[in-house]
């Protein structure tokens, strides 16, 4: 148990300007902003733990100082400021919060009703125009229980049955009554591609493109090609101001469009493409179409096949978020491999990712990176429990554009701190306490002090204290 104690005539300057500020009134980077705030607590002081700090390093009998949100120091025998509250993780492994990379919570919550399925706009094969916040639903219980598992921050995505399925949003796993409220500040929004079987097998079978992968690939190329225009628009637009004079006068700002939005964010690199992709020769399509238009590929999701060009991603700068075993459910999933995850890890620069696309695996997110870190020690990949620690930390953080935030235990960074009551890549692991900047949000030791999903107020069933 972890023991508490306590914007005509004007010059062209200003009519640019103008124009900018005209653009940014019609395509807002985020009308709908983030209004989470953490609670101001007293300073924590954990003292005494084997720190995995998430950058694959290992700290034996290291105190941590939580303050004002932050991680304000690590080191042996810290002093304890004024008021902190001091934790003893003696005997115990500290780890930085885990982040899912790929999660459906809240858009395709519990219970699993018709009513509160709203992860994939289904109604045409491209819907970059929607965004998966506004279909999350705060009270998903699913939260809570992915809280327990040590998961702090997610990636929750749009569903797959689309070629480009929409915008993602990364969340903060607190309780609140908004998704605003556990919206991520300034973290970047994903764009959700799919490729391969689910698109085709959503449309085709009602006699609509696509019904192939060659029609997979002409539909996504038609939708950026139509945004470099949209965007070079845009830019001829800000020329014209520049330029001044008559052509600045009858400039006109391009008509805005929600989809062309989205996918022109992209180009411009503001919104990191998170892809649903398995097999390797579609994956090396894409990241060829990557080149063709100017888009960045941060992560492949699901990627059964990574392995066999972990080489290739490594060098294009692409993560591949995986799970340990899933493998064999349809025809794109068949060749995956255990030894998946630790050879994308072995390759130069790889960037491996486990992930759960799961409300129950999002739970165990350390069991499935010890199963693959397991596999890979068993097949001649040396594989210790500190390197294990990124791919469920830093890696998730850095393709979702936040790892100069979160993601590992660093001065500075965001007080997401797991402490767990043994190596957290053992069978028998539980979180002890779960902090997200600093503030206690799970205690096992006192579990009538974490927040409840209002779902399930009342219902004594659900929560599994039934008499």
């Amino acid at each position: 148990m972890v023991v508490f104690r306590g914007l005509h005539a004007r010059p062209a300057a200003l009519l640019l300007g103008l124009a900018c500020a005209a653009l940014a009134q019609a395509t807002p980077s985020d009308p709908y902003p983030s209004t989470y705030k953490a609670a101001a607590v007293a300073p924590v002081l954990i003292q005494g733990g084997t720190v995995l700090t998430g950058t694959g390093e290992r700290l034996e009998n290291t105190d941590i100082l939580l303050k004002d949100g932050v991680i304000a120091a690590i080191g042996p025998n810290l002093a304890a400021p004024e008021g902190a509250q001091i934790v003893d993780a003696r005997g115990r492994t500290v780890t930085p919060g885990i982040i899912d990379i790929h999660s459906h919570l809240g858009v395709y919550p519990s219970p699993a009703v018709s009513s509160l399925q709203d992860g994939n706009e289904a109604t045409a094969p491209v819907t970059a125009n929607v965004w998966a916040e506004h279909s999350i639903w705060p009270v998903d219980p699913g939260f809570q229980t992915a809280l327990e598992g040590g998961v702090t921050s997610l990636e929750i995505l749009p569903g797959s049955a689309n070629l480009i399925g929409g915008r993602g949003v990364v969340v903060k796993n607190v309780s609140a009554p908004t998704y605003q409220a556990m919206k991520f500040p300034g973290a970047p929004q994903g764009l959700k591609m799919a490729c391969g079987e689910n698109p085709k097998r959503v449309y085709g079978g009602h006699n609509q493109a696509p019904s192939t992968r060659m029609g997979n690939v002409a539909g996504y190329r038609a939708q950026w090609i139509e945004a470099k225009s949209y965007l070079q628009d845009q830019k001829d637009y800000e020329a014209k101001i520049r330029a001044g004079g008559k052509a600045a006068e009858d400039a006109k700002p391009p008509k805005q469009d929600l989809r062309l939005d989205t996918l022109a964010g992209a180009l411009r690199g503001d919104i990191p493409v998170q892809m649903h992709c398995y097999r390797a020769d579609e994956m090396a399509t894409m990241i060829d179409m990557s080149k063709e238009f100017g888009f960045h590929i941060a992560a492949f999701h699901h990627a059964s096949e990574a392995y066999k060009i972990a080489n290739r991603l490594a060098e294009n700068g692409i993560c591949a978020a995986m799970w340990a075993d899933w493998w064999g459910f349809k025809m794109e999933s068949f060749d995956g491999i255990q030894e998946n995850i630790a050879m994308v890890d072995a390759a130069p620069n790889g960037c491996a990712i486990v992930h759960s696309d799961s409300e129950e695996g999002i739970q165990r997110l350390n069991q499935e990176a010890a199963k693959a870190m397991a596999r890979g020690n068993a097949v001649g990949f040396p594989i210790t429990p500190e390197r294990a620690m990124r791919w469920i930390s830093l890696n998730p953080a850095r393709a979702l554009g936040i790892a100069d935030r979160t993601g590992s235990i660093e001065t500075g960074k965001m007080a997401d701190v797991v402490i767990w009551n043994r190596d957290p890549f053992s069978v028998y692991a539980l979180t002890e306490a779960v902090y997200i900047d600093g503030v206690l949000q799970f205690d096992r030791a006192h579990p009538t002090s974490t927040p409840r999903s209002d779902f399930l107020l009342g219902q004594p069933a659900l929560r599994g204290d039934a008499p």
